[in-house]
């Protein structure tokens, strides 16, 4: 084994690419589950704890009927599929090596950390409302959790290689004037 081999890894493998695939290896099966309980039964899979708040709060505090109830948790369960989707191509990004050193998987895990927080957190609120404390510990841990791999996300860019700047590089004459920066 090289000397440098252990060294190697730390150049490519950034913090938050790490952090992200072991919130992916949470929310892929954990979400995925919870879904396919609500497409397996809708309202059986909506009082599971995954699901109670929003189904509780949609039931209770928005006096819809039993249908709408239903297509509204059918819709949760829809955006809980597309994050852990999301997730899940995060993961598949990050096997190349080429990609994961420019962060070109970030994009992934950044629409999947902001659409799961948003969920996430939508339930949180649901859940204090309806008072489902051990649903409140449930969301506010999972919020928590993509909230914090959001920042670390922002925080920890990718290296970026410097390429000098040619000065052979002329604007043809007359660009200026509808190019400027001044402008």
């Amino acid at each position: 084994m090289p000397k440098d081999s252990a060294s190697d890894w730390r150049k490519d493998w950034r913090l938050s690419t790490f952090n992200g695939a072991l919130l992916a290896c949470y929310f892929i099966p954990a979400w995925t589950i919870a879904a396919m309980k609500i497409w397996i039964s809708p309202v059986h899979g909506m009082y599971d704890r995954a699901n109670i708040a929003p189904g509780m709060f949609i039931s209770d505090h928005l006096s819809f009927s039993a249908l709408q109830t239903v297509r509204l948790t059918w819709m949760l369960a829809l955006g809980k599929v597309v994050v852990a989707a999301f997730f899940l191509l995060f993961l598949v990004m990050i096997v190349r090596e080429s990609v994961r050193r420019q962060g070109s998987c970030d994009e992934a895990l950044g629409f999947a950390l902001l659409f799961g927080s948003l969920i996430s957190m939508a339930s949180l609120l649901a859940a204090s409302q309806v008072g489902e404390f051990e649903a409140v510990r449930l969301h506010a841990s999972e919020t928590l959790a993509l909230i914090g791999a959001g920042i670390l996300l922002l925080i920890d860019m990718p290296e970026r290689v410097a390429t000098p700047v040619t000065s052979s590089t002329h604007m043809p004459h007359g660009w200026g004037r509808y190019f400027s920066p001044n402008s």
